[in-house]
């Protein structure tokens, strides 16, 4: 279902129905998010599956945004717009072959599972999409030729992200507890959040993809203290 979605989101694409188009690529995203559950819940988790994930994540989320993202906008670009898809497609193939490499580590500290290495390929993909949440909050840009060498540089930079060993939350085996008093605070947050989706849906994703840039430089700081940590608890500082 997630690559039908994405595929289909490159047929909208152009067809010129952007924003069903990145609609299609977030809902092969949230099916990405779901395959890894509903197969531990089922028990039917197998090397098969993993395989399967990432071929489908490479055309989900390496694939589709970058021709998205072309036929929206980086085509005016020439040359420079049709490079910059391609760089940010390949910087998604490299972040997923590392990751399927990473699996098979029988080194690797257990809390490293709180950590992603480089942004992951679906969080990739809805940081690729920015301009076009901007363009679809009304914001309107004359300059469309710098506005799209900006947006190829923009994708590049994405690619790098993703190739890149800058750590980055993954929300699992992160380690924090939550006091129960918080609850329901978090709770009320987390309906507000979706209140604001359905209201105001690409205004609230262009703040979260900010959000998510702004965390960035946290969870390398995290990650940084907890080897600190491990390197002091288990051997010699490296000089």
């Amino acid at each position: 279902l997630a690559i039908c979605a994405g595929l289909t989101g490159i047929r909208l694409a152009f067809e010129g129905r952007i924003e069903l188009a990145v609609s299609m690529v977030l809902l092969a995203a949230f099916l990405d998010g779901l395959d890894g559950r509903v197969a531990r819940a089922l028990k039917a988790t197998s090397k098969f599956g993993a395989e399967m994930d990432s071929l489908a994540d490479i055309v989900n989320f390496g694939l589709a945004p970058g021709l998205l993202l072309y036929a929206f906008l980086l085509n005016e670009a020439g040359a420079l717009g049709w490079t910059a898809a391609l760089l940010y497609t390949t910087g998604c193939a490299l972040r997923l072959a590392r990751f399927n490499t990473m699996l098979d580590d029988p080194n690797r500290p257990k809390w490293h599972s709180a950590f992603f290495v480089g942004v992951p390929a679906p969080a990739g993909a809805a940081l690729v999409m920015l301009p076009m949440y901007v363009s679809f909050t009304g914001l309107n840009v004359n300059l469309p030729q710098i506005t799209a060498g900006f947006a190829s540089i923009y994708l590049v930079l994405v690619g790098l992200l993703m190739a890149s060993r800058i750590p980055t939350w993954s929300g699992k085996g992160a380690g924090i507890r939550v006091p129960r008093s918080y609850a329901i605070p978090i709770i009320m947050v987390m309906v507000l959040y979706v209140a604001m989706l359905v209201s105001f849906f690409w205004e609230t994703l262009t703040v979260t993809i900010l959000a998510y840039y702004v965390s960035i430089p946290f969870s390398w700081r995290e990650f940084s203290k907890r080897s600190n940590r491990e390197a002091r608890q288990f051997g010699p500082p490296q000089g």
